[in-house]
């Protein structure tokens, strides 16, 4: 069985959370709760790129703020 969240073939989607957290999704599982699209369905390198132009701190949203 294929991991879906590595097939370079396949589209993707980017999620945010309220923390600040990203996470690369396959289109074809449904968006779990509490989780929000930020970068509509792409190609699974696109997605990659989206997330580290724009989630550079790993720290969650609530422990890094001052």
């Amino acid at each position: 069985m294929n991991n879906p969240f590595e097939e370079e073939n396949s589209h993707y989607l980017v999620l945010a959370n309220t923390d600040g957290q990203h996470s690369l999704w396959p289109v074809s599982i449904e968006v779990p709760q509490g989780w929000n699209v930020v970068h509509g369905e792409d190609s699974r390198q696109s997605c990659l790129d989206f997330i580290n132009a724009n989630w550079t701190d790993m720290r969650p949203r609530s422990l890094s703020a001052p």
